[in-house]
């Protein structure tokens, strides 16, 4: 026997969600318009089907679907690259919207991206044979760190991260090291970013390139600083 199961995702019109996996590179291999609007669109391996939903709102949907690849990495800078020269910049709040790619607490090394339809499509590459969540640590610092990044990247609460990460930075009888600061900064960076905050998106940027970082910490911290350099000043 052989099985192969394939999402079938909702939108309120098909035309803009198969614009947006055109601009990826996928290709449309089927379409329709009766007895109701569908349509299947494929690159390489993945196959996503659509389906037309009148009354359907976009901004308020839950729909996902997760995408295993082995080289997340280039798929993610083969989207960047498309998605730039279809919309003339990388998309990062709003639909459509691609977030940052990250390693995370669950041995997965993933981005997020979020079609005009408002179907989260989660890339990953497997990184560990253990695929439950890491328990939250205890040091202060990693521990904001790890539920901001959760809540940001992973359940898309943008204004939890930004409360969990300003109230830690606002501590006084306890300072984190340049490492952490430099990941909360440009997180906080980030979030503001995504949520059209840019006088604290200036800020954080700012204060993230300031910290001081030696050659083997920002070896460590490559992803966040390659994500600080994308950032729009």
């Amino acid at each position: 026997m052989s099985e192969k199961t394939i999402p079938i995702l909702p939108c309120r019109t098909l035309q803009p969600v198969l614009d947006f996996y055109t601009a990826l590179g996928f290709e449309v291999t089927f379409q329709q318009r009766s007895p109701n609007p569908y349509a299947v669109v494929q690159r390489g391996g993945i196959q996503l089907h659509f389906f037309g939903m009148k009354h359907y709102e976009p901004a308020e949907s839950f729909s996902t679907c997760l995408v295993r690849t082995d080289d997340v990495d280039g798929l993610y800078e083969t989207f960047r690259t498309r998605l730039k020269a279809a919309y003339g910049r990388v998309p990062n709040r709003g639909l459509p919207r691609i977030g940052p790619l990250k390693d995370t607490s669950h041995g997965v090394r993933q981005f997020l991206m979020t079609d005009p339809g408002g179907n989260c499509i989660r890339v990953g590459q497997q990184t560990s044979d253990d695929q439950h969540h890491r328990p939250a640590p205890e040091e202060t610092f990693a521990r904001a760190l790890h539920h901001a990044s959760l809540l940001a990247d992973s359940k898309e609460d943008l204004a939890g991260a930004a409360k969990t990460i300003d109230r830690v930075l606002r501590l006084r009888d306890e300072r984190p090291t340049p490492v952490q600061l430099l990941r909360l900064l440009v997180l906080r960076a980030d979030v503001a970013t995504r949520t059209g905050d840019t006088r604290t998106a200036r800020s954080a940027i700012a204060a993230a390139t300031a910290v001081h970082l030696t050659p083997q910490e920002r070896e460590s911290v490559r992803d966040d600083l390659e994500l600080l350099a994308r950032l729009p000043v």
